[in-house]
C-alpha cells in the first residue's frame, strides 16, 4: 500500500548507478513514481565531493534513499552523512531511508546521525552483498574457478541485493516502515566454502574456495576497485568476518512479510542471466 507519496514530487536515489540503487530506482520507475536518479552524471547532478550539489538534488523531493560510496566506513563519510541531514532539513525532506552495514561500527554511528537528524526515517542494515560474487571484486576470481576470501570458517548470512531494494522500495513508499530498523539477512548461515559449493552447482563448473589473508584481499580488491576502495572493504572485512554476524535476522520478513531469496536463488538467477559468461 502506497500512502502519503505524491505522484508528482520525485524521490531521490543518491547511488542510482549501484548495486542496490539501481535496483531501487527501476522498481519505484516500474511502479510509475518520479525519480530523481542521484549521481555526478545526472541532469541534476549529486556528488559526496561537492555539497552545493546536494541542495538542488534535494529540492522538491519527497523522500531520498541515501547510500555512501564505498562505504559509511570511508574516513569523513559520517560527518558528510550529517552535513546532507542538515541539508534535507532545510529544503523539507518527508523521509530519508539510509543503507547501513551489519556489524560496523561506522555504519552505526550513521545510523544515530539519521535517528538524530528529526527527519522521518527507516534503516536498512545489510549482511554482506551476494551480488559481490557477480557485479563486484569477485566476479573475475569466479571465472577463474576460485572464491578468494579471509575469514576461515566463519559463517555469513549473505543478502541478496533484490531483498534489500524490496525493503527499501517499501520503506520510501509506505510510512507503516517508519522509525524501523530492518537488519536484513539471508535465510542461511554459509561458509564460504559453502558457497563456493552452491556457485559450483549452479554454474556447473568447479568453483574452489581459497582461503587468504586480509593483505592477500586486499591486493585482490586493488587489482579490480584501487586502493580506494580497497582499504575500505578490507578495513570491514577485518571488523566483521569475526562471528559478530555469524546469525540470522528477520528485517526482510518483518518488511515484506516473506522470506529472503537464498544464496542458491540468487546463484541460479545470475548464472542465467549471464553474469559469468565471458564474450567470445
Amino acid at each position: 500500500m502506497i500512502t502519503q507519496i505524491s505522484d508528482t514530487q520525485p524521490i531521490l536515489v543518491i547511488g542510482a548507478n549501484g548495486k542496490t540503487g539501481s535496483r531501487v530506482a527501476a522498481q519505484l520507475e516500474a511502479l510509475g513514481l518520479p525519480v530523481h536518479r542521484g549521481s555526478r552524471s545526472a541532469d541534476i547532478p549529486f556528488d559526496w565531493e561537492n555539497p552545493e550539489t546536494w541542495a538542488p538534488a534535494l529540492e522538491g523531493v519527497a523522500s531520498a534513499y541515501v547510500t555512501y560510496f564505498p562505504d559509511l566506513a570511508f574516513p569523513g563519510a559520517v560527518e558528510k552523512l550529517e552535513a546532507l541531514t542538515q541539508t534535507a532539513k532545510e529544503v523539507g525532506l518527508k523521509k530519508i531511508v539510509l543503507l547501513s552495514g551489519r556489524g560496523e561500527y561506522h555504519a552505526g554511528r550513521g545510523e544515530d546521525v539519521i535517528k538524530a537528524s528529526g527527519i522521518p526515517f527507516t534503516v536498512v542494515r545489510a549482511a554482506w552483498f551476494a551480488q559481490n560474487f557477480s557485479e563486484g571484486y569477485l566476479r573475475d576470481p569466479i571465472l577463474g574457478g576460485v572464491l578468494p576470501m579471509p575469514g576461515g570458517n566463519m559463517v555469513e548470512p549473505i543478502i541478496d541485493t533484490d531483498d534489500i531494494a524490496d525493503v527499501v522500495v517499501a520503506a520510501l513508499t509506505d510510512d507503516r516502515h517508519l522509525g524501523e530498523v530492518y537488519e536484513v539477512t539471508g535465510p542461511e548461515l554459509l561458509t564460504f566454502a559453502d558457497m563456493a559449493g552452491i556457485l559450483s552447482a549452479e554454474l556447473g563448473r568447479p568453483i574452489q574456495h581459497l582461503p587468504i589473508s586480509f593483505d592477500d584481499f586486499h591486493a585482490n580488491v586493488a587489482q579490480s576497485g584501487g586502493s580506494f576502495v580497497a582499504d575500505v572493504f578490507t578495513a570491514i572485512a577485518r571488523e566483521t568476518l569475526d562471528g559478530r554476524n555469524a546469525h540470522l535476522a528477520n528485517g526482510v520478513q518483518r518488511a515484506l512479510g516473506r522470506q529472503p531469496r537464498s544464496f542458491a536463488e540468487y546463484a541460479r538467477k545470475a548464472a542465467q542471466s549471464g553474469a559469468w559468461t565471458v564474450a567470445a
